[in-house]
């Protein structure tokens, strides 16, 4: 017999799934249950609102950036790693559920009492730990946070360009300016 847990994960498991491929913008709980096989009162009992349901949707449908870049030493791991990220969001596990998260930051601007939380706390899990790692690149905090903004928030527009647009060829190319801009230890600001 499964436990709780199992149950839950697997329940947000589908939910990711779906959400990716139906989006949040209208979403409604009974007939998001009823297209899981679940119920309404289940979606309630193990993510409390529907709110918090797309957060965690969120959460477990984004790239673990800490995981990524964990044992960067140089920045040439480094920019290996900011390959295995764009990698994971273009044609990896992460290439569905990403859309997730284009949604909330699409829905912040105009919904911003739903949504702007949501999607500042989604950007701020990205970017803050990938600032540890360029610090220890030598790189002093004002110029690792603005490296570390610039690689994630850079390669998830250029994502989400490459979706809107499907011009692969382009956006391969801006991915890998972005890259090797935002690794290279050139012009090091101290």
């Amino acid at each position: 017999m499964s436990s709780r847990g199992d149950k839950r994960a697997d329940l947000l498991r589908r939910v990711v799934d779906h959400l990716a491929e139906h989006g949040i913008a209208d979403l409604s709980l009974a007939p998001t249950a009823e297209k899981l096989g679940t119920s309404k009162r289940m979606l309630l009992y193990y993510f409390g609102s529907r709110d918090a349901l797309i957060a965690e949707a969120i959460a477990a449908s984004r790239p673990d950036i800490a995981d990524l870049f964990r044992d960067v030493g140089d920045t040439d791991e480094l920019e290996r790693a900011a390959w295995q990220l764009w990698e994971a969001i273009t044609r990896g596990r992460q290439q569905r559920p990403i859309r997730i998260l284009f949604q909330v930051l699409s829905l912040a601007p105009t919904q911003p009492e739903r949504y702007a939380a949501l999607a500042a706390n989604a950007v701020t899990a990205m970017v803050e730990p990938l600032v540890p790692v360029f610090r220890e690149l030598g790189f002093g905090e004002a110029e690792a946070r603005s490296r570390a903004s610039l690689l994630i928030s850079g390669l998830r527009g250029l994502c989400q360009d490459r979706i809107v647009t499907g011009d692969e060829e382009r956006i391969e190319g801006a991915a890998g300016t972005l890259i090797r801009a935002a690794t290279a230890v050139e012009n090091r600001k101290e």
